[in-house]
């Protein structure tokens, strides 16, 4: 079960164990027994980041479950070296035989194909 962090007016916060079902119900206060509402804490670290970096944050967020990807090949613009392959095709060192085995005559004559 989750930890949850609930908030007494009288004895500030508090963490208690909840079922995922249980969780938009308020908890007993451990020391008074009075109804504690159930609040979201913030972590620290994220209040004091600088305004940019909060919204790149935000925006990656948001776009976790998103693939990258273009509308259309013909947008994509090719740079040196940009690694996606389409302008860098290399002529293969591989060979067929008749009988549809491999055959690497000019790489690694000592290796056996399989």
């Amino acid at each position: 079960m989750p930890v949850y962090d609930y908030k007494c007016k009288d004895h500030g916060v508090f963490h208690e164990l909840a079922t995922f079902e249980e969780s938009d119900k308020p908890a007993d206060c451990p020391t008074c027994g009075g109804v504690s509402p159930r609040i979201i804490m913030v972590a620290p670290n994220v209040l004091g980041l600088d305004r940019n970096t909060r919204q790149a944050h935000e925006r990656n967020e948001k776009a976790r479950h998103e693939p990258m990807q273009s509308s259309s090949r013909a947008d994509h613009v090719h740079n040196e070296g940009c690694g996606c392959g389409e302008n860098t095709r290399r002529n293969s060192n591989v060979f067929f035989t008749a009988e549809g085995k491999k055959s690497f005559p000019s790489m690694r004559p000592w290796m056996i194909s399989h």
